[in-house]
């Protein structure tokens, strides 16, 4: 499904891919091009000690894990700190943006709890999203996006070519040029 006209895109990936490099490589790209990307990747894993996430707008990185634990199953993350990332993305959303990266949806958001306010915040004020959504909560990120969303394959191609419309149809909103912005693994 890719629906032109859309500006949230759900980037859905699948257990075995890793959907945290392509959306770095394409912040990076995004950044290189002079764009203010705001939003965050996550690095480590949900399962352990190291789930992090990157904010795009500064680089720091945060520890989004819960202290240890060794009695501790399951995913780590503790939801406090997730939503003081989120408050640090929130403000620099106030400063301005071209685009905005959640790194994911998952139960948290679906809850009406998590990064949603997020994605609601950049809906409201006409900013480009996208999000990393596990192919299994799809369709709870429809229902969640309401339906207004295109749905990407994992890789930066697709994300790119989304891109590329967005800016495109933007740009022409504002009668500026188009970006054009190449994910470095298309040139390979």
């Amino acid at each position: 499904m890719f629906d032109a006209e859309c500006d949230i895109a759900a980037l859905v990936y699948d257990a075995d891919q890793d959907p945290d490099a392509i959306l770095d490589d394409f912040a990076a790209n995004l950044k290189a091009h002079g764009y203010r990307v705001v939003g965050m990747v996550q690095t480590g894993q949900c399962a352990d000690s190291s789930l992090s996430a990157v904010l795009l707008h500064n680089g720091e990185i945060l520890l989004l894990a819960q202290d240890p634990d060794p009695s501790a199953r399951g995913c780590r993350l503790d939801i406090d700190r997730l939503l003081n990332a989120g408050q640090q993305v929130a403000q620099a959303l106030e400063q301005g943006a071209d685009i905005v990266i959640i790194n994911r949806f998952g139960k948290r958001e679906r809850d009406g709890r998590g990064l949603g306010y997020l994605i609601d915040r950049a809906f409201e004020t006409g900013l480009p999203v996208v999000i990393a959504v596990s192919r299994e909560h799809f369709a709870e990120w429809i229902k969640f996006a309401e339906g207004m969303t295109v749905k990407l394959a994992c890789d930066g191609q697709a994300l790119d070519a989304w891109w590329h419309d967005v800016s495109t149809r933007s740009a022409a909103a504002d009668s500026k040029p188009p970006a054009h912005v190449l994910h470095p693994r298309a040139n390979n």
